[in-house]
């Protein structure tokens, strides 16, 4: 025949007040008395202060509760000075791992350290380094054409201005040019009159000594003279 098991109480405040002092004095007993045991089994010390409803002080200690209650305000005092050294401690401890995490990560991603991954592991990593030369391929496309396109403009202007280079170039070859040829023309017509005067006066000359005519007109009693190029028949 098995034995009855006890029904668990709920732990909610009891509203009998007889049955709330009865449980109060049976489990601050044994309250005290595991305190007590803890104390001899582990070799530790304790201090327990229960208060009752009524106000009574119920306390319990290993030596004396004032010296345990002293040195658990030491103990505060000291874990306060020592809270900012525990945190930093605590982010150096926390970036350390970081770090070491990266690093290990890194040298996956170059080929290195891959012995203990597993199937999906290998996959995963696989599939991050095809994304990440997919993206520097493409920014590296990127590059590529904003330099050919920077390239094409820079070129574009130099043509630019090398047309405008020969434009004024031929500008002023034709400028130049005309005032050649106006300077030549004026030459060549001065050469062409000093000529003509030379050869009028050569021919004038011989017209003189040979083929000159005198004709006088004994009516008015006027003396013509005329002078010309010799007929060539």
């Amino acid at each position: 025949m098995s034995k009855p098991t006890r029904e668990k109480i709920k732990i909610r405040k009891i509203d009998n007040l007889s049955a709330r002092q009865v449980t109060f004095s049976k489990r601050r007993r044994g309250l005290l008395k595991k305190a007590g045991e803890l104390s001899v089994l582990c070799d530790c010390e304790y201090a327990v202060i229960i208060f009752s409803a009524t106000g009574k002080l119920f306390e319990s200690s290993s030596s004396s509760t004032k010296d345990v209650i002293a040195r658990y305000k030491a103990h505060i005092e000291n874990v306060e000075k020592l809270e900012p050294s525990l945190e930093l401690q605590f982010d150096r401890i926390k970036l350390s791992k970081e770090l070491a995490d990266k690093t290990r990560v890194l040298r996956q991603m170059n080929g290195e350290d891959l012995e203990g991954l597993h199937m999906d592991e290998l996959k995963k990593l696989e599939e991050d380094i095809e994304g990440g030369l997919s993206r520097v391929l493409h920014t590296k496309e990127e590059k590529i054409m904003g330099e050919i396109m920077a390239l094409e403009a820079k070129g574009a202007e130099l043509l630019e201005a090398n047309n405008h280079l020969r434009q004024t170039m031929g500008m002023i070859s034709n400028t130049n040019g005309n005032k050649a040829g106006v300077l030549a023309l004026e030459s060549d017509i001065s050469t062409a009159e000093e000529g003509l005067s030379s050869e009028s006066a050569t021919n004038a000359s011989s017209d003189c000594a040979t083929g000159s005519s005198l004709d006088v007109d004994s009516a008015d009693d006027t003396l013509s003279l005329k002078l010309g190029l010799p007929y060539r028949g």
